[in-house]
């Protein structure tokens, strides 16, 4: 249930990217949001959209795997899966067949810093959707049969999704080297062991602590009136008592980063090999001014798809890989990551491979970008940007996200003139978060005694 919907969830994750563009397109597009809280202190989004008699209701909770404590990781995640199993009034069960009986659809996911739930029904039914998530917001049952079924689930799902993937596995040991002491570095389905241990007692005490009114965010998207959504959430929501009092999500620091780290795979697995490089960068939440919007126009410089640095240098004039690119996610609470990746040719070895990317880099770094380079990758941002936000879903999960890091749809859309203000002296004083120092790199290779 980490990623169970491909379409909200990497359009999030995508758009995010290009929240400044993004943003100052939706007034372009006539994207209406209201905000308000209520008295219990959840917190409701709506953004009108009234063009289909279909609403998405997704409620945000601000806490995710990096909030678990040591020796308790895939909690959150095990909690979302628990959700399911039912109140007193809505068995296990119950749920999903009102769901299906109503036409509508369901998603939930866990990332390092939120837990989401989310559905798509016609407009008429929200009703029904905000009365099912807010009775069990604090109304979930749970046993230890219940339990120890779905711990069982949750494992076979780290099976199938990490212990059998190469790439998930090499990334899930990059995460681990490239955050020495932050909580990023836990595996948001968590590690084998912990996942083990957990029991009915962990899971009722971090629902207790996490899931209630003040530490929720509630994103409505589609065919609904400020008044009704305000009626709806007073009726459902705002009867519901806080269990506790959220406190502020203080996480260990990460160090400064003073070595270079490598992580090397063998798997009889892999078919493709490949090397990707993960850097440590400040996020949208933690970056000096400019500094996130730089970071991301800098990756579509280097990364973005025929039109980067990477893939015209290594592939198309040097024909040395078959596949390379970056990418900024500056989503995060704490820290953002810069990644960069790329696939060799047939008879390339790894390291020269790897030595020709080190030049692209370093040449970013001494001489900066140029001119065009910043205008098109502008240019592009914007245009992707534009097409994104025909799926009014995909704004509403920018603003959820940031609700999870205490920013408001008004401190979103202060970024609304900051991307076209960026310029080439900012672009390379980014780039500067390109040392290898703050980075690791992992080679996904096949096994030894095979041809690599």
């Amino acid at each position: 249930m980490i990623k169970r919907s491909l379409t909200l969830i990497f359009t999030i994750c995508l758009a995010v990217l290009s929240q400044t563009i993004l943003v100052a397109s939706a007034q372009a597009l006539d994207i209406k949001s209201t905000e308000f809280t209520l008295a219990n202190g959840l917190h409701v989004i709506l953004i009108e959209d009234h063009r289909a008699p279909v609403v998405t209701h997704t409620i945000w909770y601000r806490v995710g795997a990096a909030d678990e404590q040591v020796g308790k990781s895939g909690l959150a995640h095990f909690l979302e899966h628990l959700l399911f199993k039912g109140t007193p009034k809505y068995p296990e069960g119950m749920f999903d067949r009102l769901l299906d009986q109503n036409g509508g659809e369901k998603n939930a996911f866990t990332q390092r810093d939120a837990t989401a739930y989310y559905e798509r029904v016609a407009a008429g039914k929200l009703p029904l959707m905000m009365e099912l998530e807010a009775d069990r917001m604090q109304n979930l049952q749970l046993n230890a049969d219940s339990v120890k079924t779905e711990l069982k689930v949750v494992q076979e799902e780290r099976r199938q999704r990490t212990d059998s993937s190469p790439g998930a596995l090499l990334g899930e040991h990059m995460a681990a080297s490239l955050y020495l002491a932050h909580p990023y570095g836990r595996p948001v389905i968590g590690w084998n062991d912990d996942v083990a241990r957990l029991t009915l007692d962990d899971a009722l005490a971090f629902y207790k602590q996490h899931y209630t009114p003040a530490n929720a965010t509630v994103v409505i998207v589609g065919d609904v009136t400020p008044q009704v959504a305000r009626d709806l959430a007073d009726k459902f929501y705002a009867p519901l008592k806080n269990t506790f009092t959220p406190q502020p999500r203080h996480r260990t620091v990460e160090p400064p980063p003073l070595v270079e780290r490598r992580v090397t795979l063998h798997d009889a697995r892999v078919a493709t090999p490949s090397i990707s490089r993960s850097y440590s960068t400040p996020s949208y939440i933690t970056a000096a001014p400019k500094e996130a919007d730089a970071l991301s126009l800098l990756s579509v410089i280097i990364g973005d798809s025929a039109q980067g640095r990477l893939y015209k240098k290594l592939v198309l004039e040097k024909k040395i890989a078959t596949s390379a690119g970056a990418g900024y996610s500056g989503t995060q609470l704490d820290n953002g990551e810069f990644s960069i990746y790329a696939s060799p040719a047939d008879g390339v070895d790894m390291a020269s491979l790897e030595a020709e990317i080190d030049v692209i880099i370093a040449d970013v770094i001494s001489q900066g970008v140029t001119a065009k380079e910043l205008s098109d990758a502008k240019d592009r941002a914007q245009a992707d940007a534009i097409y994104g936000l025909d799926q009014r879903s995909s704004f509403g999960g920018i603003i959820g996200l940031a609700a999870t890091m205490g920013l408001s749809p008004d401190e979103v859309l202060a970024h609304i003139d900051i991307l076209p203000t960026v310029t080439l002296e900012e672009v390379q004083k980014a780039a500067a978060y390109l040392d290898i120092r703050r980075a690791v790199t992992g080679l996904l290779l096949p096994e030894k005694n095979k041809k690599q």
